[in-house]
């Protein structure tokens, strides 16, 4: 028995739930998600969290997981405000940007399934600067992360989504953010949640090859900007971690082949725990 899983990022799109209506998983980890369709609701179920993200006015979206089978059971697991919990609850710094679940299915050691979407910020007034960066709530996201472990190795957590950042080098290879990327990864190392994928050959490379990716990279793109089409993609934006102790039993594979990319500006992830 393994248990199936597919992170996307569908900005708040209406067609990706009725995409995932027709995929063989079991769990779906979604980021920029607004409200079911009513025909859809009627075959899955969703976490029953407020569809908005905090500081985001007007954008009735957030990310949510949701049951797809009846193979895996999802428990979902309550988040709150940090300011508003309770020693043992979960604190979210930015409502909307983390949803997480215990998963259980036969066969396969019970879980926690985490959806991870990195706010987009900007500098503070004062600086008067145009920058706009993730990396900050990628770190605030760690944080919260932490508190589904206790134990330095028998913790079991799956957390995806798209962060917003990128892996293994800056803008046009500035060691500066690259430096601030990476920064994000080794905390998660740091904590025992390794970084499982995905990465080539679980994914078709960019093509052509883009100048700021150094050539021994095995990215594979996940996202590409609205106004082009999936052939232009260039940037992986998406990404999985796994504890240490069942990162073994997890596989990943990007699904953002030309035609087989689905409806969203992201591709889907396919995950499989077993």
């Amino acid at each position: 028995m393994a248990v199936k899983i597919v992170s996307w990022n569908i900005g708040g799109m209406i067609a990706p739930w009725h995409c995932l209506t027709t995929m063989d998983a079991d769990v779906a980890l979604l980021q920029e998600a607004s409200a079911p369709p009513q025909d859809v609701v009627s075959q899955i179920c969703v976490d029953p969290a407020d569809w908005y993200t905090a500081g985001w006015p007007g954008w009735r979206a957030r990310t949510a997981i949701a049951s797809l089978s009846h193979r895996a059971e999802v428990k979902w697991i309550q988040a709150k405000p940090l300011g508003e919990t309770n020693s043992g609850e979960l604190g979210v710094s930015r409502p909307g940007t983390l949803t997480a679940a215990r998963v259980e299915a036969d066969g396969v050691e019970p879980f926690v399934a985490v959806s991870l979407y990195s706010f987009w910020e900007k500098p503070h007034s004062t600086v008067e600067s145009s920058w706009i960066f993730a990396d900050a709530s990628a770190h605030r996201l760690v944080s919260d992360l932490s508190l589904f472990i206790g134990s330095q190795d028998r913790h079991r957590i799956l957390a995806a989504g798209d962060l917003n950042i990128l892996y293994g080098y800056g803008e046009d290879g500035n060691e500066y953010w690259a430096g601030r990327y990476a920064s994000v990864f080794e905390r998660m190392k740091a904590l025992g949640l390794c970084f499982v994928g995905p990465q080539f050959p679980n994914g078709r490379r960019a093509c052509p090859w883009p100048d700021e990716l150094p050539r021994d990279s095995k990215n594979v793109p996940t996202y590409y900007r609205r106004t082009t089409d999936p052939a232009s993609a260039t940037r992986q934006l998406d990404f999985v971690f796994a504890s240490k102790g069942m990162a073994d039993s997890v596989s990943v594979r990007a699904i953002n082949g030309l035609h087989e990319w689905g409806p969203s500006d992201h591709c889907r992830l396919e995950i499989v725990v077993s």
